[in-house]
């Protein structure tokens, strides 16, 4: 599941690159974008529920998001809820505003925190809505990997603001894309076929989408609640297929996620497991966008629940500079995608929609570094300390990289009693 970073440009949204552009030669027609911007504020938030009166929502986007960000504004209004915005320019004539940051920062740029703005935020806002619209997914390739990191590692005290009030029930969040030149070539595509895909994987091709996509959240709560049912009884999923033969443990008080509006689109259900006992190996068959660069052939080795080999058959400094980041050699999630349920037919250039791809095989992907703290089931939550969650397992890191297969894989539920059961096979649940 994609989560937020932070960017430094714009502190608070996702790390959004962009190159110069030309005005648009194609935007969707605003019953789409009507409908795509109900789906996030009367679906995506508050898990499923959408947002209420005198609630307040942080949107954010950049100068590409134009025609949605004022949709999702004026949504956010008619909902009868508050709205803080950050709206980030586009670049212009020689000015990149991604890039140029990281030319210009001095170190004392890279480390600086606002905490009194950031802390402030936090406790103002009940909702976020992040825009992704980057016109040139590619545009910080070539800007050292350690400049990033540092910016993210500066910026993590807010992600955890923001983890904790979010397992306090009192915070939620989505992201969705908005289609751009940029991203549609990266996909192989013309910009109207590149939407054709949101549109249809987002069910804006529907008089109600928030209907479908409540219907879809019962189909997925179904499969999330009986594996919820075997998790208690679970050791470990063994993970098999030509490219994998990975031990993933259950770990201790956790359960699955999924279906909650959290990302649209979403299709995936996913458990941050116990990193710890994470054991074998694992290749991707998709390409990673990270750090503006595209990274291929990736192929990771476990030992005691951290890599211990990494290789890639394009960027891999890229690769090996992640893992060198704190925790982002070990396993934070563990995702799999029923092939039944995603409309999404093919690559499109975007964690968002890759890590949710349907295929014939199905999706199986997992992150390295930061877990999720909502798969705990415990009581409490809000009182761990630090130690508390690493002694269950839960990774704590300042990234969340996730890394994306559509070949073909089993997973089989090792249970406690030495039974064993089959949970997922050629690319749907079989619960």
């Amino acid at each position: 599941m994609l989560q937020w970073i932070a960017s430094p440009d714009n502190i608070l949204t996702i790390m959004a690159p962009r190159t110069t552009i030309s005005s648009a030669p194609y935007t969707p027609s605003r019953r789409i974008l009507a409908r795509y911007a109900r789906v996030l504020v009367r679906f995506a938030l508050g898990k499923g529920r959408g947002v209420r009166r005198g609630e307040v929502v942080y949107l954010s986007g950049g100068e590409e998001t134009k025609p949605l960000f004022l949709e999702v504004r004026n949504e956010i209004l008619r909902a009868g809820a508050h709205v803080i915005t950050n709206y980030t320019p586009a670049p212009w004539r020689h000015h990149r505003p991604g890039r140029d940051f990281y030319e210009l920062a001095a170190p004392h740029h890279l480390t600086w925190f606002p905490a009194r703005y950031l802390r402030g935020l936090v406790d103002e806002m009940d909702h976020s809505i992040a825009l992704l619209g980057d016109h040139d997914p590619r545009e910080l390739e070539g800007v050292h990997p350690k400049k990033i990191m540092r910016r993210q590692q500066a910026l993590h005290p807010f992600m955890e603001w923001r983890r904790q009030k979010e397992i306090a029930g009192k915070f939620s969040w989505t992201l969705a894309l908005y289609g751009t030149e940029g991203h549609a070539r990266e996909a192989g595509m013309d910009l109207p076929a590149y939407w054709r895909q949101i549109v249809r994987a987002c069910y804006l091709d529907h008089d109600d989408p928030v209907v479908a996509w409540r219907r879809v959240t019962r189909t997925l709560e179904k499969t999330r609640a009986a594996l919820n049912r075997l998790a208690p009884l679970v050791r470990h999923y063994h993970v098999e297929g030509p490219d994998a033969d990975l031990i993933i443990p259950q770990g201790e008080a956790r359960q699955w996620l999924g279906g909650s509006g959290a990302n649209i689109p979403s299709f995936e259900l996913f458990t941050s497991p116990d990193w710890r006992g994470v054991e074998g190996w694992i290749r991707f068959n998709q390409p990673l966008y990270h750090y503006g660069a595209l990274i291929e052939g990736i192929a990771l080795t476990f030992r005691n629940g951290r890599v211990v080999h990494a290789c890639a058959r394009k960027n891999e400094h890229l690769l090996k500079e992640m893992l060198r980041s704190k925790n982002a050699d070990k396993v934070g999630e563990f995702s799999l995608t029923d092939r039944r349920l995603s409309r999404i037919t093919r690559f499109m250039a975007n964690t968002l929609y890759d890590e949710n791809m349907g295929g014939p095989h199905g999706n199986t992907h997992i992150a390295l570094g930061s877990a999720y703290r909502d798969a705990y089931t415990g009581k409490d939550a809000t009182r761990l300390k630090e130690q508390d969650w690493e002694r269950l397992g839960f990774n704590t890191s300042p990234v969340h990289t996730d890394i994306i297969s559509t070949a073909p894989r089993r997973v089989t539920a090792h249970l406690h009693d030495g039974a064993t059961r089959v949970i997922y096979d050629k690319g749907m649940f079989a619960l």
